[in-house]
């Protein structure tokens, strides 16, 4: 049995009273890729926020690698080991991507050699080796502000990669990207998945199927279903939440 990176107990998140995670349990495997999908206002972003220490609990416990995360702030438990790349690219654009990737390597760890400009040389070889798996090793010397919006949600996830967390957690990251920048995204986050742990949040069907081996719904802060791809496609109650909220648009 594999061990649980991430354990999700009887969790609910309310704002004034409106229940934005409503009594959600959720596990994840170590070294576990996971899809989670859900119609807008399903209560993925708030999910992720209560992952990260974005928001606390109402009610409930996040257990990452065994341990409460209750109480403790975001930048403790992106110490930990969770790291979160938003659905806007946040990459420094005056920067190459290389340095983009020495930065994110040298955080918290060692700010005197990115501020003297020395890196080591295992960091040298950290940073070509993702430069290699992101794709961008022929851009790696060009400013990021020259690099296509797909390019750039590459790095971005590099750069989370270069912070050695144990759990990424990625949303949307293929929002507004063209269907080869769909595939390329895909491509790395299932070369990843081979060494992380990460959970997706996805709106692009088509992008799920490539990359998804479980899927989980949210519908109304709480988990609608979970299974393959093909499984929750045929699920009936998927298929009314989404056809709902289709008619709630065509009102």
């Amino acid at each position: 049995m594999s061990e649980k990176i991430l354990q999700i107990e009887n969790l609910t998140v309310s704002f004034d009273g409106f229940k934005a995670i409503n009594d959600l349990n959720f596990d994840l495997d170590a070294g576990e890729l996971r899809v989670v999908i859900g119609p807008n206002g399903a209560g993925k972003t708030t999910f992720l926020d209560t992952i990260t220490g974005k928001v606390q609990p109402t009610v409930g416990t996040v257990y990452f690698q065994g341990r409460n995360t209750k109480g403790l702030k975001e930048h403790q438990i992106a110490r930990l080991g969770v790291g979160r790349k938003f659905q806007t690219p946040r990459v420094y654009l005056n920067l190459t991507p290389r340095e983009n990737l020495e930065l994110s390597c040298t955080r918290d760890k060692n700010i005197w050699n990115a501020i003297v400009g020395k890196t080591p040389a295992a960091e040298r070889r950290t940073v070509s080796g993702l430069l290699e798996t992101i794709g961008l090793d022929l851009k790696a010397d060009i400013k990021a502000a020259l690099l296509s919006h797909g390019e750039k949600q590459r790095l971005e996830i590099g750069m989370l990669v270069a912070q050695s967390p144990d759990l990424l957690l990625v949303d949307e990251p293929v929002a507004g990207l063209t269907d080869e920048e769909t595939e390329k995204v895909g491509d790395l986050l299932l070369a990843l998945a081979e060494s992380h742990s990460i959970i997706v949040i996805e709106h692009d069907m088509e992008f799920v199927r490539q990359i998804a081996r479980k899927v989980t719904v949210l519908h109304q802060g709480s988990v609608l279903c979970e299974g393959s791809m093909d499984e929750v496609q045929n699920d009936p109650r998927v298929i009314e939440v989404y056809l709902g909220q289709q008619e709630d648009h065509a009102a």
